[in-house]
């Protein structure tokens, strides 16, 4: 009898229509980001067509106008790095560390403390822009790169990520660490720490995505051309009178593109990371 070809198995019809409908859903859901680009290499000045362009010239005129004509687009590019990369280093050190303080160390109020804490989540973040803004000023660092990472050094996610992720490793590799004379910071750099490479790759990542992003708080602290992220600078791009679409369709392309190219290098440890918010703490 001759074996049967898998390829000619009919799917049963519920996974069949779960299918159908995803394949629909991520249609609609990518469309936007293809007429993003689409624009972007097709040549614009002043109005984008009413009805969208669906087939690309693949022409770079927007992207030449873009560089030739934007002084400070490097400036802004370099600027979302530096911001990016700092306040991640940050989130991985700090937000580890509570996390490992919240999930292995026991001191008195800690399970008061952390549910306070998980509180502040529900507290919405335009609450604290003023008081932030304050703090900022007083310090300094209005129209600064350094008033732009501070506030974010840590979040009450990544600290619950970690403390998730954390409970989870086993208390005996700790207690052999300090009866072989490992001091507390020693236990959390080399032992704590080397655990955690899937929770900190996914806490870094959400971090790094989020904040190369983010329009808000930059938008407040920075004052100057040349001190604006990607994404300020782009926005501004848009003019009083007329506003050339097509530098901001290419400069909105070019701020996009880095994020798809890490979201799909690293998609595993987006879902790792969602998985680990869901343990049971």
């Amino acid at each position: 009898m001759l074996l049967q070809s898998p390829f000619r198995r009919k799917l049963p019809i519920g996974k069949l229509i779960a299918i159908s409908v995803l394949s629909a859903v991520a249609v609609v859901a990518l469309f936007p980001m293809y007429w993003l680009f689409v624009n972007a290499l097709t040549p614009i000045t002043s109005t984008p067509p009413l009805t969208p362009i669906l087939t690309p010239a693949f022409r770079f005129d927007n992207f030449e106008r873009l560089f030739g004509g934007t002084r400070y687009y490097t400036n802004w590019m370099l600027n979302s790095l530096i911001v990016s990369l700092a306040t991640t280093a940050w989130h991985v050190v700090f937000d580890t560390m509570a996390g490992y303080a919240f999930a292995k160390r026991r001191f008195p109020g800690r399970d008061l403390l952390f549910a306070l804490l998980l509180s502040t989540l529900m507290v919405p973040i335009h609450v604290t822009l003023i008081p932030t803004y304050i703090i900022t000023r007083a310090l300094g660092l209005i129209d600064t790169l350094l008033g732009v990472i501070l506030p974010g050094t840590a979040t009450v996610f990544g600290i619950f990520l970690m403390r998730q992720y954390i409970k989870t490793l086993p208390s005996e590799l700790e207690e052999a660490a300090r009866i072989d004379g490992c001091s507390e910071l020693r236990v959390f750099w080399e032992i704590i720490l080397p655990l955690c490479k899937p929770a900190v790759a996914a806490l870094a990542i959400f971090t790094f995505v989020r904040y190369w992003n983010d329009f808000l708080w930059p938008l407040i602290v920075l004052n100057r051309p040349q001190n604006y992220t990607l994404t300020v600078g782009v926005a501004n791009l848009q003019g009083e009178f007329m506003t050339d679409w097509g530098i901001i369709f290419a400069g909105a392309a070019m701020a996009a593109l880095p994020m798809i190219v890490f979201f799909l290098a690293f998609q595993r440890y987006f879902l790792e990371g969602i998985r680990m918010g869901a343990l049971k703490g």
